[in-house]
């Protein structure tokens, strides 16, 4: 690769580094993601106040969280700041970059599983990366939603396998189902029946204030059923008592009632 499509960080950007070596003056730092390059932090950019002994705030295999300060490609140098860096920012950084090498791990994992070599790999995590803008982010939405990447215009066989490894490692602020009951009703009750049916559905979770359960009419006699939940087991346990609730309304009036869970 020449010098000229290298990657370089932008100036203040927030690095992932792990110390290389620690001399009097200050410490060496690779910068994670970016090859093989190096950065430096100067002994007063390493903690506010006085440092009087660096080896007490670093270490060589530590990992840290530095800003870029200035970056001179000429010379290959990048000069960095621990210290400014706040606590609250420190965290978020380090954590973004875990989810990142977990994602990264979880597509390594897969395109074992559907025999992809690394090209291959590369070229859907960056599809991906396009279409939910991070792969953590396109990994987040298939343990929230099976149906995330079909949605995003995405086919293949693969998608079952990424959906299942996201599922198993991955744990979501929250998670997703849908359904559709398919309601008609021939006797006098009418439409009114097939609301008491769709409302008794909703109802099955008013004492679960973590779980939404909502009917939408997607043209008669189709009724979709979405479904947001902490977990897949919770969501799943809604969606049987949603279709119970619903059955049994429509069991009492002229009427049939056929479900799908999509």
């Amino acid at each position: 690769m020449s010098e000229a499509e290298e990657i370089w960080p932008d100036e203040g950007e927030l690095l992932v580094c792990t110390v290389k070596g620690v001399k009097e003056n200050g410490a060496y730092l690779n910068l994670d993601g970016y090859g093989n390059k190096e950065g430096f932090v100067f002994i007063g950019e390493v903690a506010s106040g006085w440092v009087k002994n660096i080896r007490a705030h670093l270490r060589e295999g530590q990992r840290v969280v530095a800003k870029v300060v200035t970056i001179k490609k000429d010379r290959e140098r990048v000069d960095l700041s621990i210290k400014a860096v706040s606590a609250e920012r420190r965290k978020d950084t380090l954590q973004k970059w875990k989810n990142q090498q977990r994602a990264s791990q979880i597509m390594r994992v897969a395109a074992q599983r559907v025999d992809w070599d690394e090209e291959k790999t590369e070229v859907i995590s960056e599809e991906m990366i396009e279409k939910f803008g991070s792969l953590y982010g396109a990994l987040e939405e298939c343990a929230i939603s099976e149906t995330a990447l079909s949605d995003s215009g995405f086919t293949g066989k693969w998608m079952k396998v990424v959906t299942e490894l996201a599922v198993e490692n991955i744990v979501p602020p929250f998670v997703e189902i849908r359904g559709i009951f398919d309601i008609e009703v021939w006797g006098s009750e009418g439409v009114g029946a097939i609301r008491d049916a769709l409302s008794a559905a909703e109802l099955v979770v008013e004492d679960e204030e973590e779980v939404t359960l909502t009917c939408h009419y997607d043209g008669a006699p189709h009724y979709r059923v979405d479904i947001r939940a902490p977990d897949y087991s919770l969501a799943e346990s809604s969606w049987e008592a949603a279709k119970k609730a619903a059955t049994e309304k429509i069991n009492s009036v002229e009427g049939s009632i056929s479900i799908e869970r999509l």
